[in-house]
């Protein structure tokens, strides 16, 4: 993955709003296997740099058996920008300059997939080892954990219990709760 975009010599790369619409709530789209087996999903909303995707890369390639197995990004390399002033300047004089790019990730987003002719047990240490090592909570998963937690999550009743309280204002729930509170209904803190 390369460290920033590629942009046309004639265009100067753009600033961008920090946006955390990007990082708050479920993610709706990439939350499954593609190739139904194991994987990494994140368990809070975050941002990867360039740096994590290189400690992916590298730790994965060297612990996965290449001639059995294959793995596969589910995220896209960095793209939105982060700017930052010099140290010691005073405030004012706009924004800064572009320091780094990030991928905002979800809670819920799978972030790499690890398939092929291999068993949970062999590939389950090494996933360990990186999701730790991973700006946001993150775990390991299998097809199978997938399948258990989506019916888990559907007979839990805090969830219902929660978007009753939050729509019915209980307690005066308004008061303390966010804009993004009232869309997800706090399923981006409810475990």
């Amino acid at each position: 993955m390369e460290r920033a975009p590629q942009y046309p010599p004639n265009l100067r790369p753009p600033k961008m709003q920090k946006k955390l619409k990007n990082m708050r709530g479920p993610e709706m789209v990439h939350n499954e296997f593609v190739h139904k087996q194991y994987g990494i999903i994140a368990e809070s909303g975050g941002r990867l740099r360039w740096g994590h995707f290189e400690m992916l890369r590298l730790t994965i390639g060297r612990k996965m058996d290449v001639n059995r197995m294959f793995a596969s990004w589910r995220v896209p390399p960095p793209w939105q920008p982060i700017t930052k002033k010099g140290q010691g300047q005073r405030m004012g004089g706009g924004k800064g300059a572009i320091d780094h790019y990030v991928t905002p990730v979800k809670k819920g987003r799978v972030i790499l997939e690890i398939a092929g002719k291999c068993e949970f047990a062999e590939v389950q240490p090494f996933l360990e080892l990186v999701a730790q090592q991973l700006p946001f909570k993150a775990r390991v998963a299998s097809q199978e954990m997938l399948n258990s937690s989506k019916i888990d999550n559907h007979e839990t009743l805090q969830g219902r219990y929660l978007k009753h309280i939050i729509q019915n204002n209980l307690s005066g729930c308004h008061k303390w709760l966010s804009p993004v509170d009232h869309k997800w209904f706090a399923t981006n803190w409810v475990a």
